[in-house]
């Protein structure tokens, strides 16, 4: 079963200035968990200052600065993966460096057909 880390937290400054590369703790997991085939995909985000929010309402396009939600956690980052069960995507997750200053939401995909 394929599910999204969704890893959240608060956003320090100068985050979307930053062109560094992992740190060497999180850089371990994704070569281990790329390694054991199952992390398919993933990347930090840019601050929900940067987004843009695009939705209808009664039939007009209404496209906005900014996040969906004003909060004061933000979605940081994001890996996909493929697990057998809940319980390996547990484990995966908690191998993550970032558990040491983010939290990992874990939720399963909807398969497509």
């Amino acid at each position: 079963m394929r599910y999204m880390l969704l890893i959240c937290g608060h956003p320090y400054p100068g985050a979307d200035d930053c062109d560094d590369p992992l740190d060497e703790k999180t850089q371990a997991w994704v070569d281990e968990m790329t390694a054991r085939g199952v992390r398919l995909s993933g990347s930090r985000l840019r601050s929900a200052a940067t987004a843009t929010t695009v939705r209808h309402h009664d039939g007009e396009l209404l496209v906005s600065d900014g996040p969906f939600a004003e909060t004061k956690e933000q979605i940081l980052g994001y890996d996909l993966i493929e697990c057998a069960d809940l319980d390996e995507a547990i484990e995966v997750a908690s191998k993550h460096p970032v558990t040491r200053f983010a939290t990992i939401e874990i939720r399963p995909i909807w398969p497509t057909p």
